[in-house]
């Protein structure tokens, strides 16, 4: 079995009183999920701790597709049910990594992303479930305008959703020295490509990455909760020790 080494940071930034992320790491199970509530109510702390304790009940051990995608639909049924009573939206975002032996299932709903950082290459492996997304790819308006902007905050897939659609699952490969990048947009549209690239290709242990990244979130101003998660494979000298 490939050996993974995993860790999590999470900070709330100078944006809000509350940390509306929400993340949770199994190394175990080779298991890690992060969640971003939509706005600072309280529909956003409800559907955030809601989405990744369902999620983690629900996926079995191993999950393959089929699933997944059960207990995203699991997610919808209970995020909007814990909303029902709550004013204003319950929803967040739902980004995880299910590993297996030698591979892994990326889970994808909203706007939260992962990254994989391969041979010195970094690569967005998540489409942002935005408006703004689909702006940028169809040339709508320029990517620094006010619509452009706006537009980042009109998700049209996330937990919550009325219309409970389904996420993205997408299959990757597990190779040595391979590191994956979990993280909610305070840190997406914080930190820039090439220091995500720099922290990731560091050879420091995970924790410290993660670390790294939450506060280099702060250093460009803390708009926003940032929450990262890293796991790195089979890194001699940095992963955890075999059993």
């Amino acid at each position: 079995m490939t050996q993974l080494d995993m860790a999590a940071d999470t900070v709330v930034g100078n944006r809000y009183s509350a940390n509306f992320d929400v993340v949770w790491t199994d190394p175990g199970r080779r298991l890690a999920v992060v969640a971003d509530g939509m706005g600072d109510g309280r529909g956003s702390a409800i559907a955030g701790r809601t989405a990744v304790d369902v999620f983690t009940a629900a996926v079995p051990t191993p999950a393959g597709p089929a699933e997944l995608r059960a207990a995203v639909a699991e997610v919808q049924r209970r995020v909007r049910a814990a909303g029902q009573d709550v004013a204003g939206l319950t929803g967040c975002t739902l980004t995880a990594f299910v590993g297996g032996p030698d591979d892994a299932w990326i889970v994808q709903l909203g706007d939260s992303r992962a990254y994989r950082l391969r041979d010195g290459v970094l690569e967005l492996l998540t489409v942002d479930h935005t408006v703004a997304w689909l702006g940028a790819v169809y040339g709508w308006y320029p990517h620094d305008s006010a619509e452009a902007h706006a537009a980042r905050y009109h998700l049209i897939r996330f937990a919550g959703h009325p219309d409970a659609p389904e996420p993205d699952v997408l299959n990757v490969s597990l190779r040595p020295g391979d590191v994956y990048l979990l993280c909610t947009d305070g840190i997406a549209e914080q930190v820039g490509y090439q220091r995500l690239a720099e922290v990731l290709g560091g050879r420091r242990d995970c924790a410290a990455r993660a670390a790294t990244l939450v506060a280099d979130s702060l250093t460009a101003g803390g708009d926003d909760n940032a929450t990262a998660v890293v796991i790195a494979v089979d890194e001699e000298g940095v992963a955890a020790p075999r059993a």
